[in-house]
C-alpha cells in the first residue's frame, strides 16, 4: 500500500524524523487556513498523488503569502498531473499539503528497499538528491552508496557513520544524519515497508538536516 507525502511524514516524526510543519487541505480554503497556523515566510503547495516528478509536472509551488497560498492551490487542487510516474493519463489531484519551506544549502537522496536476493535491506544514498534518482542510476551508478544491513542485527552506528561521511556530512550534521538513518531505518522495519525514501533530504542554511519529502510504501 502506497500513502500519501503528508501521512509518511507523520509516520517518520512519530519516530524522531525531522520534517516540516504542515497542513493537508482538500479545498482552497482549508489551504490557506492551515498555512495562517503555520510559521510565516516561505510556504510550500505540494500535490499529494502516489507518483514522483510532482515539481515537473507543476505539482509543487513556493508560495511568499497567502494571496499565491489561494492561488497555487486553486491551480493545483483538481488538476490532472502528469509525471513520468504517472503515465500519460495523469492523476487528478484531490488534496495538496501545504508546508512551511526551508533555505536549502544542499539537496540529497536517502531511500531503503528490501533487496530479496540477500535477504536484507538496501540503503542506497547520494549526493544527487532532489532530482530522477532513476536518471542518476542509469547514468552516474557511481553517484549511488550503497549499504546492506542483516535484519538480524539491525543498522550498526558504523553504518551509519560511513554514509553520512560519505555524503559529505561533517560536524553537527554528521551526527543529525547518523541519528536520521537510525530513526529511518526503525520505521522502515516496525511498520513493515517495502519501499521509504527521502528525497530530498537538505541540509539548510541554519546547519539542519531535514526530510523535506517523504515516499513509503
Amino acid at each position: 500500500m502506497k500513502i500519501h507525502e503528508y501521512q509518511a511524514k507523520a509516520v517518520l516524526a512519530e519516530f524522531g524524523v525531522p520534517v516540516r510543519p504542515g497542513r493537508v487541505a482538500c479545498t482552497v480554503q482549508e489551504a490557506v487556513e492551515g498555512a495562517r497556523v503555520l510559521p510565516e515566510g516561505l510556504y510550500v503547495v505540494k500535490a499529494q498523488i502516489h507518483a514522483g516528478g510532482r515539481g515537473k509536472g507543476g505539482g509543487v509551488k513556493l508560495a511568499r503569502s497567502m494571496q499565491e497560498v489561494h492561488d497555487h492551490a486553486a491551480k493545483i487542487l483538481g488538476m490532472q498531473l502528469i509525471t513520468h510516474q504517472t503515465g500519460p493519463e495523469g492523476q487528478k489531484v484531490q488534496r495538496i499539503y501545504v508546508e512551511s519551506g526551508v533555505d536549502i544549502e544542499r539537496e540529497y537522496y536517502l531511500g531503503m528497499t528490501l533487496d530479496r536476493e540477500r535477504a536484507q535491506v538496501a540503503i542506497m544514498a547520494s549526493r544527487e538528491g532532489g532530482v530522477d534518482i532513476e536518471e542518476v542510476a542509469a547514468h552516474r551508478p557511481e553517484a549511488i552508496l550503497k549499504e546492506w544491513v542483516d535484519p538480524a542485527v539491525g543498522l550498526a552506528p558504523f553504518q551509519a557513520r560511513r554514509l553520512a561521511f560519505a555524503l559529505g556530512f561533517e560536524g553537527r550534521a554528521h551526527g543529525q544524519v547518523v541519528a536520521l538513518l537510525a530513526a529511518l531505518y526503525r520505521a522502515f522495519v516496525e511498520k513493515d515497508c517495502a519501499l521509504l525514501e527521502v528525497n530530498p533530504l537538505v541540509l539548510t542554511k541554519q546547519g539542519e538536516v531535514i526530510a523535506l519529502d517523504a515516499k513509503m510504501t
